[in-house]
């Protein structure tokens, strides 16, 4: 299937999203002020070691400790028992690490020791000593051949592996051989970055998002790659020229009035991308709750009707839902705990259909995901490796008047804490009066039904109640002001 690439530059940000046939299929955002960490290497200090969760804090120069388990510890292949990390690490000590995944919500970046550079043929490993092949890379002949390319390339006597990714399946020699120079060259400029800086310090930094779209995005499917500005069109086809130029001729200039995205539509797409609910072409549609511990996605069938019957109408909907999920997921870069809750179905050729059109939907998505099939409860278990923050959560905060539950209190709630809030006021203090500032909705309420309440309760404490209306106050909010 024909793809395209969309780059929209602004000094603020970088905004690409992968077309397919005009549908938008993935977005990502990288903010200048904001850039994702995933893949910089890091000169580290211990700040503490946590042996009962088997963990380090690292401080790396951010806002926010970063955190090391044991697991993610390179250790020799020849080490026969794994040590406890407090036998590995102490306090204080300088340590080179590299980030696996950014800060989410109020959890700082993750950390491995085990280095890993990516070029465009190849990832380089300089602590392994073996050659691996892409696992999209199916045809064992195929691997095979790759591998020997490989073996035949580097020297037994230099240190290091490599893993050959999707995209090198057709290299010549000679795109190897570069890729192997670039990357043992930039690891050899992190070594004597790393002895003669003091930790925190920053050894390597991944690349521009995008730069690494010409490097990890361009498969061969991909068309055009359609950049809006001037300036970083020349960058980026200089950054090809060198390191990329099969990906050369596939860069285009935009030149037009109309601001590409709005042209493609993906801004319409990206506010889609922010709701909550997902329609569907049937009638049908999706609701979408994005909490910390999970994703749950409901489906619906809204207002389809089919034209057979009702478990017709149930199994083309939970179809439909299948592709559509998939698409979101890339869409709004879902990660973690998922759970799909399709339509139930009592035909088990329905299901195992549902399952397998989700499936190959999924297949597109080039982040690490693993699949369970229908549980007692109906419902499809899945997790998404989470590497970066959901689109949500980099286009939007938490609501300042509910907080992010998605609901304030009503009117009358307010009113009755009001009231309770008053007797607790008068019990403490010996006020002349006492005066109530809330939201218009709560002072109507206490001048119309609840009135009698207020009358009630300015008799029981003896003093004068007064109502002043505030109409920059959220619903919930309110004051009680001694006079």
């Amino acid at each position: 299937m024909s793809e395209e690439i969309l780059i929209n530059f602004t000094p603020q940000e970088t905004r690409v999203a992968v077309m397919q046939q005009g549908v938008v299929q993935e977005l990502h955002i990288e903010r200048t002020a904001s850039r994702g960490l995933v893949g910089n290497v890091y000169l580290g200090r211990v700040c503490r070691i946590l042996p009962g969760m088997q963990s380090a804090f690292i401080d790396v120069g951010l806002d926010r400790t970063a955190f090391l388990h044991v697991a993610d510890i390179w250790q020799p292949r020849e080490t026969a028992t794994e040590r406890p990390i407090e036998k590995i690490l102490h306090d204080g000590q300088s340590i080179v690490v590299q980030v696996v995944k950014d800060p989410i919500g109020t959890k700082g970046a993750r950390l491995s020791t085990q280095i890993s550079i990516a070029g465009r043929m190849l990832v380089y490993l300089p602590q392994e000593k073996h050659i691996g092949i892409s696992q999209r890379i199916e045809a064992e002949a195929e691997r095979e051949a790759l591998r020997e390319k490989i073996t035949r390339l580097v020297p037994a006597d230099e240190p290091g592996g490599f893993i050959v990714r999707t995209m090198a399946e057709n290299a010549s020699d000679e795109e190897f051989a570069t890729d192997i120079a670039y990357l043992r060259k930039t690891w050899a400029d992190i070594r004597d970055k790393a002895r003669t800086s003091g930790p925190p310090a920053v050894l390597y930094q991944e690349l521009s998002l995008g730069q690494r779209v010409l490097r990890d995005f361009v498969n061969p499917e991909t068309s055009r790659i359609v950049i809006d500005s001037r300036e970083n069109f020349q960058k980026l086809n200089a950054f090809a020229d060198e390191y990329t130029p099969a990906v050369l001729p596939l860069l285009d200039h935009y030149t037009g009035q109309r601001p590409l995205f709005d042209l493609h539509g993906v801004e319409e797409e990206i506010q889609k991308a922010l709701a909550r609910r997902v329609d569907l072409k049937s009638g049908g549609y999706l609701i979408i709750d994005q909490t910390e511990a999970m994703t749950t996605i409901d489906v619906n069938t809204g207002g389809f009707v089919g034209v057979r019957n009702f478990d017709d109408t149930i199994f083309k909907t939970n179809l439909e839902a299948a592709v559509t999920i998939a698409r979101q997921l890339r869409l709004r870069n879902l990660g973690g705990i998922i759970i799909v809750d399709f339509i139930d179905m009592e035909n088990e050729e329905h299901k195992k259909a549902v399952l397998d059109e989700f499936n190959k939907a999924l297949a597109r998505d080039h982040t690490r995901l693993t699949v369970n099939g229908f549980t007692q409860l109906g419902l499809v278990e899945m997790t998404r490796k989470r590497t970066r923050e959901s689109l949500a959560h980099v286009l939007c905060q938490p609501c300042p008047t509910c907080g992010g539950r998605g609901e304030v209190k009503t009117a009358r709630t307010v009113a009755y804490e009001i009231l309770r809030e008053l007797l607790r006021e008068a019990r403490q203090f010996n006020a002349r009066e006492y005066r109530i500032l809330a939201g218009p909705a709560v002072v109507d309420l206490f001048l119309d039904e609840e009135s009698q309440a207020l009358a009630m309760l300015s008799d029981f404490i003896e003093k004068p109640v007064s109502l002043q209306s505030e109409p920059s106050y959220s619903p919930e909010q309110y004051d009680i002001v001694l006079m």
